[in-house]
């Protein structure tokens, strides 16, 4: 396990990044990570679904789009705010992981996209209150921060573009896990894993402007989220060569769908 330290805490850095963006419009492309493997996990359109960590809302958005009965919960209000004042009709709240309101076995899936890393405290608290509130044979999608070269680089990116504020100050930002160690946090708490991968979400290249697709060269952060984070051939061709050959090392994220018993 590896900690991040960034110069804002984690709570801080949530709330100015969706302070500083609109809400989501619902996520289009199903060939790329979140939406992939929320389709992969959902399967039933009767199934009654959480996504812990909503945040801007383009997954919520599309499933509540399409007639799916499905609650977002988020621990920054202004994502929930946000996402309220565009459209009163979804089912929104502020709500806590580790202590989560619901009844046990109130949900057939939970969507956690990007959630569980940005515990600094009670990561299997939150597992097992996801387990407790699935129904059995229920399934949870999540994903977690690599420990990576990737995710190395990244925070040394971070870090340079950080030096000299906050006076040298370092505080929580994100957990980084082996796959492993991810793993091993659902397995404790009495799930079964039908599956884990390295994924990318934003590959390191979509960092620099040169590899992306010529419609993204200038950054939308709504636009990256609904399309995905598209490279140019050129950096899609030598993103999938580090995919290929070094997949543990150059995704950014581990994805698990694990099922309750």
């Amino acid at each position: 396990m590896r900690i991040t330290y960034r110069n804002a805490n984690n709570k801080d850095y949530w709330t100015k990044r969706w302070s500083d963006i609109p809400a989501d419009a619902p996520m289009e492309n199903s060939g790329v990570y979140p939406l992939k493997y929320a389709q992969m996990t959902v399967q039933d359109k009767a199934g009654k679904i959480l996504e812990a960590g909503c945040g801007a809302g383009r997954v919520l958005r599309y499933y509540h789009d399409r007639g799916y009965d499905i609650i977002g919960i988020d621990f920054i209000d202004v994502a929930i705010g946000k996402l309220k004042n565009m459209d009163p009709t979804l089912q929104a709240e502020v709500g806590d992981i580790t202590r989560l309101r619901f009844a046990d076995q109130s949900f057939k899936y939970v969507l956690a996209f990007g959630l569980y890393h940005n515990l600094e405290h009670g990561l299997d608290q939150a597992i097992q209150e996801t387990h407790r509130v699935l129904e059995k044979d229920g399934l949870v999608c999540a994903s977690f921060r690599a420990d990576n070269i990737q995710t190395q680089l990244t925070d040394w990116l971070a870090d340079r573009k950080n030096r000299g504020s906050a006076n040298g100050k370092k505080a929580f930002h994100k957990m980084n896990l082996t796959r492993s160690e991810y793993e091993q946090l659902f397995t404790r708490a009495g799930f079964t894993i039908d599956f884990v991968g390295p994924v990318e979400n934003m590959p390191i290249l979509y960092k620099f402007a040169a590899f992306r697709s010529s419609a993204h060269k200038k950054f939308d952060e709504n636009k990256a989220r609904m399309e995905g984070y598209r490279l140019s051939w050129f950096g899609q061709r030598l993103q999938n060569t580090l995919m290929r050959f070094l997949p543990d090392q150059f995704c950014n994220i581990y994805v698990v769908i694990a099922r309750k018993g």
